[in-house]
């Protein structure tokens, strides 16, 4: 490099500096842009996501930048089936459930261990109550799933060992072109006790195993474009 393209970009570089540093033009509003995205994630993960979160009135433990890509990719794959692990009160079942009745097409299949505070009824959505692990479930669910156009989102359990489970069991059926979306691998970027961290090997770990022994699917980065996601490398795509 010469050093009058040198010069241009130390120019360029210390000109962006001043412009991110500058007040914004109300102050009210200073502090809460001033937040970094890894404070803001603490914050949304310690004040918002567990009560201030919904859809149609039942709670919704997402962040809703990935729910907003989660639609998208609904959209453009169009699947037959999504398969749900983990779905807690059913506020998220019931916006996958209302996104295929928009498209006139899809249903769920939402499997969950406990469903004392699942709160949803849907014509789109096939209930199916045990362990995700369960053989007797997967087989349950392989059946609904053969011939069909399929999607999975893992949100059950977050442990490496589930999660890697779960991708051995549920992968087989997603179709090609479509996704395997795990949920939550943010809890391995953060450390133990800031408000995200687990002090365990958590969904990223289970994932970054997953992608070296089965190059069938491939990290699809370009649904983290947000930045704002709880889901580092979790949007796995099926390319072969």
């Amino acid at each position: 490099m010469n050093f009058k393209n040198l010069l241009s970009r130390t120019i360029t570089a210390f000109l962006n500096f001043k412009i991110s540093r500058k007040s914004l033009r109300r102050k009210s509003y200073q502090k809460k842009y001033g937040m970094s995205l890894r404070n803001w994630l603490i914050y949304h993960q310690k004040k918002i996501v567990f009560d201030k979160v919904s859809w149609m009135g039942l709670p919704v433990w997402k962040n809703v930048l990935d729910a907003w890509i989660y639609q998208e990719i609904i959209y453009e794959t169009r699947p037959d089936i999504l398969i749900e692990i983990g779905s807690k009160f059913g506020g998220s079942t019931r916006y996958f459930a209302d996104l295929f009745e928009l498209l006139r097409h899809g249903m769920v299949i939402s499997i969950d261990l406990d469903r004392s505070e699942y709160r949803l009824e849907h014509d789109r959505v096939k209930l199916i109550t045990g362990n995700s692990s369960d053989p007797q479930v997967v087989d349950q669910v392989e059946c609904l799933c053969r011939g069909k156009q399929v999607m999975v989102i893992q949100d059950g359990g977050h442990k490496k060992n589930q999660v890697y489970q779960d991708l051995l069991n549920y992968s087989p059926f997603v179709s090609l072109e479509n996704y395997f979306i795990v949920e939550d691998g943010i809890v391995d970027l953060f450390h133990y006790g800031d408000g995200l961290g687990f002090d365990t090997s958590g969904p990223l770990d289970a994932v970054e195993e997953f992608l070296k022994n089965h190059p069938n699917f491939v990290q699809d980065e370009s649904r983290e474009r947000y930045l704002l996601t709880y889901n580092p490398k979790g949007y796995l795509k099926r390319i072969s």
